[in-house]
């Protein structure tokens, strides 16, 4: 019997088509889907009886692994417990997108490969499966991974359960493939993503201010270390805030007097704090001892890279012995300075450290 082709748009897919390609998914079934890279096969990754015969329709050996895909970088940390910062800088640089990281299991001495591909049919139907998804290309073992639905119907027409239409792969070449399981990534397979790209995002020092809300403290400290390591391209420097609910500017006074110093911070937008910008940091600069508590309790792993600021700035013995940066919000143009001066100072050590 043919395989049945459901037509979906590549930019605005049709969610109740891509709640009957997922249910196939979770009843056992391969369906052909697309990608930003090529077209694939999804199918549960924990049910034994499909992987069984996705590996028959393949033809792929035994010995030779399928990758997973997951719809959120966080997702990630439901697959391995790897320490190894590299994972997570790649992760945060190049997901959604054409990468693909062989890292340690949750299964001792196995590893596995994770992606997160940059297409949004892949994305929602991964969602919307409920269940880890393996999606290895669409075609037989050692023929040329299909660009579109039509390439991939060739040779399996009639082999898989149901096939997703949504226009032809943007990049028609297969994702990049890195094993990070050591201390320095290996190239397995260099796709879309070169591996001098990786290399570059791997070297880097990430440096992450934290503060509150992600439009005060931590924004005047990004933009100062930015403004005094000029046009280094080895560390990266960002902020993001422990209770950021929705995204938005820096605060008007931050603005002022961040361009009283020769920096525009008009176009910052806060994040909040998440575990995979945790994990990726090599050093962590909190503005208060509650913001330290916080992060060390939702992840302890981490607590080694977590600094106060104030722990870098000269405190006047007449000033108040306690290593918190006041938050300025609220408060007048003067208590602005005041931060700012403090943080200016405490930021330029930092820099002759780093």
């Amino acid at each position: 019997m043919p395989t049945k082709i459901l037509e979906i748009h590549p930019q605005f897919p049709e969610m109740d088509k891509i709640a009957q390609a997922a249910k196939v998914i979770r009843q056992g079934g391969l369906v052909i889907f697309p990608t930003e890279t090529v077209y694939g096969i999804a199918v549960d990754y924990e049910n034994k009886k499909t992987m069984d015969r996705l590996r028959e329709v393949k033809r792929r050996s035994e010995h030779k692994p399928f990758s997973v895909l997951v719809s959120q970088r966080a997702n990630l940390l439901q697959l391995t417990t790897t320490p190894n910062l590299m994972v997570y800088k790649l992760a945060d640089r190049f997901w959604p997108g054409p990468l693909t990281m062989v890292v340690p299991s949750m299964k001792e001495g196995e590893t596995i490969g994770i992606r997160m591909p940059d297409h949004v049919i892949a994305l929602n139907l991964i969602q919307e499966a409920q269940c880890i998804v393996a999606a290895p290309s669409a075609n037989l073992e050692g023929k040329e991974p299909p660009k579109t639905c039509a390439e991939a119907l060739l040779d399996l027409n009639g082999l898989v359960d149901l096939a997703i239409d949504g226009g032809p792969a943007q990049w028609g070449k297969s994702s990049t493939v890195v094993d990070c399981t050591a201390t320095e990534p290996k190239i397995i397979r260099e796709g879309v993503i070169h591996f001098g790209d990786i290399e570059r995002v791997v070297k880097q020092k990430t440096v992450l201010f934290v503060c509150t809300g992600n439009s005060c403290r931590s924004v005047m400290a990004e933009y100062l270390l930015k403004k005094i390591l000029g046009h280094r391209h080895d560390v990266e420097v960002i902020s993001a805030g422990t209770s950021v609910f929705v995204r938005s500017g820096a605060s008007a006074e931050t603005i002022h007097v961040l361009r009283r110093e020769g920096m525009d911070a008009t176009m910052h937008q806060s994040q909040p704090l998440n575990s995979i910008l945790l994990k990726k940091a090599d050093l962590i600069l909190v503005m208060t001892g509650l913001h330290r508590q916080q992060i060390i309790e939702r992840m302890p792993e981490v607590e080694k890279r977590v600094y106060l600021l104030r722990e870098f700035a000269n405190i006047p013995s007449s000033f108040s012995q306690s290593l918190d940066v006041p938050d300025p919000i609220g408060k007048s143009p003067m208590e602005y300075e005041e931060c700012l001066m403090l943080i200016k100072e405490a930021v330029a050590k930092i820099a002759n450290l780093i």
